[in-house]
Order: C-alpha cells, then sequence, then structure tokens
C-alpha cells in the first residue's frame, strides 16, 4: 500500500524531472530559431508542445488497454474533458504571454498557482486555512517566484495572460484531485494527453497560418529534446501525479510542484543557460520552509482526527 512518503517522493520526482524539461524546451527553441523568424515563438511553441502531447498520448495508447478502452468510455471522457482544458489553456495562455514577458517575471507571476489552489481549496471545501497553512503556502509562492530574483515587474497583457495561466494551472490541480479519486489514473491521463495535443497543434497551426510549420520537429536538434519532453516531461511525469496527487491535499501537492524551478536553475546552471545568483539558495529554501510547515500542520490534523 502506498503511504504519503512515497507518495511525496514520487511527486519530488516529478518535479525533478520537470526541472530538465526547462533546458529540453531552451534547447529545442534555440534549434529552431530560423523558425521563429519566419513564424512567431507562440505558433512554434505550440506545434511543440502539441506533439509533445500527441506522442505521449499514442505511446500510452499502444502499451495500455486501459488507455485504449478510455477512449470509448462516456465517463472517462466526461471526468477528464475539463481537467485537459484546464491544462491546454494554462499552457497556451502562457505561451502567448511569455512571448512579451521576460522568463524570470513569467517564472514569478505563475508560481502564483499555489496562492490560487489554496483560495480555490477554500472556496470549494469552505474550510478556511490556520496561520501555519498560510504561511507555508507564502512562502513556497515566494520562493518559486524569486528563485532567479526579483523580477522587473510592468503590467501589460503578457503579465496578465500569465497570472490568468497560473489560475488556470490551479485549476488543473483542483481537477487532477477530483478526476483521480473517481477514474483511473491511466485513463485520466490517455483523455488529456489528446485534448492538449489536439488543441496545442491546432493553436500553433492557426497562429502560424501555413502547415508547413510542422516541419520544424524534424528540424536538425529540435527532435531529440523533444522526443525527451514527450517521454519524461508529459508521459512519465503526468502519468505519476495522476497516480499519487490523489494523497495529498491539492495546495501541499501544489507547494511540492513549487521546487521545479529550483532544479531548472540548477539544470540551466550546469549547462550554461542561467547565471548562478543566491536567490536559488534563498528561493530553494523558502519552498522547503513552506513544504515544511504545511507537512507538519497535515500530520497535526490527522493526530487531532483520531484522537
Amino acid at each position: 500500500m502506498v503511504g504519503r512518503r512515497q507518495a511525496g517522493m514520487a511527486l519530488l520526482l516529478v518535479t525533478l524531472l520537470w526541472g530538465g524539461t526547462f533546458v529540453w524546451m531552451k534547447q529545442a527553441l534555440n534549434a529552431a530559431q530560423s523558425f521563429t523568424q519566419v513564424y512567431n515563438a507562440s505558433s512554434v511553441v505550440g506545434i511543440m508542445v502539441g506533439f509533445r502531447f500527441l506522442l505521449a498520448a499514442f505511446i500510452l495508447f499502444t502499451i495500455s488497454s486501459t488507455a485504449r478502452q478510455s477512449l470509448s468510455s462516456k465517463d472517462d471522457w466526461t471526468g477528464s474533458f475539463w481537467l485537459g482544458i484546464a491544462m491546454l489553456l494554462g499552457y497556451g495562455i502562457q505561451m502567448v504571454g511569455l512571448d512579451s514577458i521576460s522568463p524570470s517575471v513569467s517564472a514569478f507571476l505563475t508560481s502564483l498557482y499555489v496562492v490560487f489552489t489554496a483560495l480555490l481549496s477554500i472556496k470549494i471545501t469552505e474550510k478556511k486555512m490556520n496561520r501555519i497553512f498560510i504561511f507555508g503556502v507564502l512562502s513556497a509562492t515566494f520562493g518559486a517566484g524569486f528563485i532567479d530574483g526579483p523580477p522587473q515587474l510592468v503590467w501589460g497583457w503578457g503579465e496578465v495572460l500569465t497570472v490568468i495561466s497560473a489560475l488556470f494551472f490551479a485549476i488543473h490541480i483542483i481537477l487532477t484531485d477530483i478526476a483521480t479519486t473517481r477514474l483511473h489514473p491511466i485513463a485520466v491521463s490517455q483523455i488529456s494527453f489528446i485534448i492538449v495535443g489536439v488543441g496545442a497543434l491546432a493553436f500553433g497551426l492557426f497562429s502560424a497560418g501555413e502547415i508547413s510549420v510542422l516541419q520544424l520537429i524534424f528540424h536538425d536538434g529540435v527532435l531529440l529534446p523533444l522526443l525527451l519532453l514527450s517521454l519524461f516531461g508529459t508521459l512519465v511525469c503526468l502519468l505519476v501525479l495522476n497516480f499519487f496527487q490523489k494523497y495529498f491535499h491539492p495546495t501541499h501537492a501544489a507547494i511540492i510542484y513549487a521546487f521545479e524551478p529550483v532544479w531548472a536553475t540548477i539544470y540551466g546552471v550546469h549547462v550554461g543557460l542561467v547565471e548562478v545568483s543566491g536567490w536559488l539558495w534563498v528561493g530553494g529554501l523558502a519552498i522547503l520552509i513552506g513544504n515544511i510547515f504545511v507537512e507538519i500542520e497535515a500530520k497535526n490534523n490527522k493526530k487531532n482526527q483520531t484522537l
């Protein structure tokens, strides 16, 4: 039987792999610069994300009978549809916003998904958070947002869109908690992969205005990072997430996911894409403190329930 410790380690592994996706996506985008100059960055990223999720859906379809059966299940489609839409909107709106703001500002504003998850959980459960839980949420949000230092924030459409994307990421976390307690995690993964893949691909083609943009997938230096993104960043990570997130309160899960930019920054420093900064330690420590406080509160609640 899986316990919270094993589930927590599994979700931490997800953040470790997600951190690597930053490097792989950066490598793919650098290799596809000639296409970015002809089309726009949003269309190129849309094609990449679409390929990434559709390939993951195809692999899962070929290796799992549960995934194949889910395609003909009305319950699986109904229960997973909005989860896939939330993920698609989160990725899509973030992509559009990133086209006009810096990565550091995007990371800071995206980190607000931790706060949004907490607020949505309060609204749904009608249970208030105590001071320990609130401190944990704010500490993790600060850590994730300032991992690259204080962002140079000037409000424009890019910033507004990124905040909206953070809201959809929070909705995705909440819906994952609901869907995976009712449906098989593989079925949820299969259908959400298809929805995100088809939606992102359609967005990329519409934004580019030409089907020839699909050639970028097989451009030199693009295919290998995309394969890594699909296999590890999508298939493995989201399968593990869908299997193990249900062992945690959605807000606690969101705080665990806040470790992702820590690993991304470490990987970026290792390959020379990011300069090392003392803010890495400040942000990482803040996220760790946030997780410790929320875990202490979770254990206190469990102890009180057994008394």
